[in-house]
């Protein structure tokens, strides 16, 4: 039988809650609904407005994805930004209105924007991105010379995240746009991590147009150009040499990727795994890209991400988009091997961490269609899930 929409958010309600340590009594005063109606819900008796969803997400702190029985509301109001996130920066280099807020306040939302970003929260930080890049950049162009260093950073970083949602939405025009402004804020900043952290986004521009080659030389260019490894720096040019593995990899030049990918894996192991200027990197960043270089360079490839997956798998303190990664990309792997039950496992455990970026990952949905394929006659589980994610 179908599974019942209203119970099956009323399941991820109470888990959540429950994983939170929260009572229904705790969970109703902080979405400001009745106690009834969480013991409504949860018992999926009652299915939440968009607004009720919204409020208990916000109680929970976790994206409305997460709950929902399927992500059209969400991934509706991601869309539905894109053209106000495209005003904001239009006329970027331009002086605007006064800033409304001092720099500490801007500073508080960025680094809110900067942990969806890494949660895979992207209504959240559609909800919000349009007017922080407004305000950010109108702190830039009136900062003081001493301040103009800190604004540009908090430019750059607010540009990161309106750029997560346009990417993995497909406005890949509108993140090339926002890539510059990235590269542009980062020059203003007189900061060389922001610069290559600028130079590890940039690369989303090259896996868009598939130009691997292309995005390998700009990397290594920025690599040339990276600070001295240590400390954060070091991170920074270990991050670009993970990205560098897998756009080599793409590239089909495997003896480039294994040699960026022993170099990210020593510098990974002289940090602590962390998010360094927003990017997470670390030993286990850098195992989760061991799996994407080996299928970034094809099925023969595959069984180093299955030997990889034998012996470790994501630990819950990766960010979220990085972990759904991994499970997606393991599905591919587990797909090309032939074991299809488990490359629909690693699905659904990419979609329960972060149902958004599962959702707008093509890799995700092209395996998920052939899976659908391959196993007409089975599960009707695996239907809806092709459907949730638009494979058919």
């Amino acid at each position: 039988m179908p599974t019942d929409p209203a119970r099956e958010v009323g399941h991820r309600i109470a888990a959540t809650r429950r994983a939170r340590r929260m009572t229904q009594a705790d969970l109703a005063a902080a979405a400001y609904v009745s106690p009834a109606t969480i013991k409504a819900i949860e018992r999926g008796a009652r299915h939440p407005s968009d607004d009720t969803l919204e409020s208990i997400a916000e109680a929970l702190d976790v994206d409305p994805s997460r709950l929902a029985a399927g992500s059209s509301r969400s991934d509706s109001r991601v869309h539905h930004a894109m053209p106000a996130i495209s005003a904001a920066i239009a006329a970027y280099d331009l002086p605007a209105g006064s800033p409304a807020r001092p720099l500490p306040q801007l500073a508080a939302d960025v680094a809110a924007l900067v942990g969806w970003r890494l949660g895979a929260q992207y209504a959240r930080i559609a909800a919000c991105a349009p007017r922080l890049l407004e305000e950010t950049l109108a702190a830039l162009h009136h900062a003081a010379s001493r301040e103009r260093p800190r604004a540009a950073r908090l430019v750059a970083t607010t540009a990161r995240a309106a750029d997560a949602v346009a990417y993995k939405s497909g406005h890949h025009d509108l993140s090339a746009r926002l890539v510059e402004l990235m590269r542009w804020a980062a020059v203003q900043s007189e900061d060389p991590v922001t610069a290559a952290t600028a130079a590890y986004v940039r690369c989303e521009t090259f896996f868009a147009a598939r130009a691997h080659t292309q995005g390998l030389r700009a990397l290594e260019l920025a690599i040339d150009a990276a600070p001295s490894p240590v400390g954060p720096a070091a991170a920074a040019r270990g991050a670009l040499h993970m990205r560098a593995a897998v756009i080599a990899a793409r590239a089909e030049d495997a003896d480039a990727a294994m040699v960026h990918l022993a170099e990210a894996r020593r510098l990974g192991d002289t940090v602590p795994e962390d998010a360094y200027d927003g990017t997470a990197f670390g030993p286990d960043s850098v195992r989760a890209h061991e799996v994407s270089v080996a299928v970034s360079l094809g099925r023969d490839h595959l069984q180093r991400a299955l030997d990889v997956a034998d012996e470790w798998t994501p630990p819950e303190h990766l960010p979220a988009e990085r972990q759904s990664g991994f499970w997606i990309e393991l599905s591919r792997a587990q797909l090309w091997a032939g074991h299809t039950d488990d490359a629909f496992e690693s699905l659904k455990v990419a979609r329960h961490i972060a149902p958004q970026h599962t959702r707008e990952h093509p890799w995700a949905r092209d395996t998920a269609g052939t899976l659908r394929r391959l196993k007409r006659a089975d599960a009707e589980s695996l239907s809806h899930f092709a459907e949730w994610i638009g494979a058919v």
